[in-house]
């Protein structure tokens, strides 16, 4: 029940999600749309209809991202 900013703004402020690279699908394909989008920080944004080739490439640069700016999670130590 909240937007796809309200979404993203809620992981990038969590320390366990902050470094996920989110990808934003939407109806909203104005250019002014997809440019704040960009601006908001959202690895890509994608517009409706999916073009598959498209989404899976997406998918593919989002893995391959995480994958080299992997972020350890910090494990408490046991006393």
């Amino acid at each position: 029940g909240i937007s796809g900013i309200d979404a993203l703004k809620a992981l990038r402020g969590d320390l366990a999600t902050a470094h996920i690279p989110v990808v934003a699908l939407s109806a909203n394909a104005m250019a002014r749309d997809i440019e704040m989008g960009r601006q908001l920080g959202f690895f890509r944004y994608l517009t409706k209809p999916i073009v598959v080739e498209e989404f899976m490439t997406t998918l593919d640069l989002a893995l391959e991202w995480a994958q080299k700016n992997a972020v350890s999670p910090k494990v408490p130590e046991k006393p």
